[in-house]
């Protein structure tokens, strides 16, 4: 699959996710062969009042290249200025998001919000497609109604206005999370476009996204909650796509993931604060692992990189003996 200039070495994509997507967790996307991995969500109008904070979000290495970062905003202007600035900083992909539907997004009329005003998202991908060179993509939700109306609206505008690719996530604005990502929406606007398409939702497992690709004819499938602790599933689909049967991850690469985490960890945000993080993110990995929430409880103390990795050195040990665990990658 081709994103404009850019060139996917295999379908898989890592999501754009909230205090989750940051640099270290990317990194172990890549590692596990992710063809592409997206940022967090950058506001257009903290880059362009110059936050410093906001600014962090767009640290790259090249290790994680190819690169997606994702703005969100509501004034062409604004978000066409903190456009350029994003292709200053190096990014390979430039993505706007039209589907977050968290209600501070929605208050400043970014995220799902566009997709009631098409006529305003339409001025704004004509903006930002002006502002940059390099390849323009748009996440998108089915819209406010079941129908998928406004989905398949904006996708004709968007191919229209010279964008490269469109992320559909089938739901609607008002599920949130919840309920089944209607995954035919995906193949109505698929079959609609002469741009590629990404399916996104709903995929757990490698099966679920080579049904994705199978049932809509999407050009490539995004991976959000089940990458969370699981960087393995992209490995996992590459295997399934290429006939393969998907190689579960043993407890010996779990823990290498997590100690590779806590490196990334601190050398990107700097130990405190990576400290902090940790505490609560390093459980994620060991979901299914004997005595998992004695280690979670364990993590409650991490106040240095040592400590964390003394941590994990003592629960690997401790569990060595016991029966081999492993993340599932069946349909159960």
């Amino acid at each position: 699959m081709k994103i404009g200039s850019i060139e996917l070495a295999n379908p898989t994509i890592f999501a754009p996710l909230a205090g989750i997507s940051n640099l270290p967790m990317r990194l172990l996307a890549k590692t596990q062969g992710c063809a592409l991995v997206y940022s967090e969500m950058v506001s257009a109008n903290g880059l362009v009042q110059g936050s410093t904070k906001t600014a962090q979000l767009l640290t790259s290495v090249p290790q994680e290249r190819p690169l997606s970062i994702q703005l969100f905003g509501s004034d062409p202007r604004t978000l066409a200025e903190a456009a350029r600035m994003v292709e200053a900083a190096g990014a390979d992909i430039l993505d706007i998001n039209f589907g977050c539907a968290v209600k501070k997004i929605l208050k400043g009329g970014s995220g799902v919000a566009l997709m009631r005003d098409l006529p305003k998202a339409a001025s704004l991908l004509e903006a930002v497609r002006d502002a940059v060179r390099i390849p323009l993509t748009i996440k998108i939700r089915s819209g406010w109604d079941a129908s998928g109306q406004e989905a398949l609206d904006l996708a004709y505008i968007a191919q229209e206005s010279g964008i490269d690719a469109i992320a559909v996530h089938p739901r609607t604005a008002r599920q949130a999370f919840s309920g089944l990502a209607d995954w035919s929406l995906i193949g109505r606007i698929k079959a609609r476009a002469s741009i590629p398409i990404i399916g996104n939702g709903d995929v757990k497992t490698p099966r679920d996204a080579a049904r994705m690709m199978a049932t809509t004819g999407c050009d490539g499938v995004m991976v959000g909650r089940a990458a969370i602790g699981n960087p393995f599933i992209f490995s996992q689909i590459r295997d399934h796509l290429a006939g393969r049967e998907p190689r579960p991850a043993t407890p010996r690469e779990r823990f290498s993931a997590m100690a590779e985490y806590i490196t990334a960890s601190v050398q990107s945000l700097g130990e405190s604060r990576a400290c902090l993080i940790l505490r609560s993110r390093l459980g994620w990995f060991v979901k299914g692992l004997p005595e998992a929430g004695r280690f979670r409880q364990s993590l409650r103390d991490i106040d240095s990189a040592s400590r964390a990795r003394t941590l994990l050195n003592i629960y690997e040990a401790r569990i060595s003996e016991a029966r081999p665990a492993v993340i599932e990658v069946s349909d159960a």
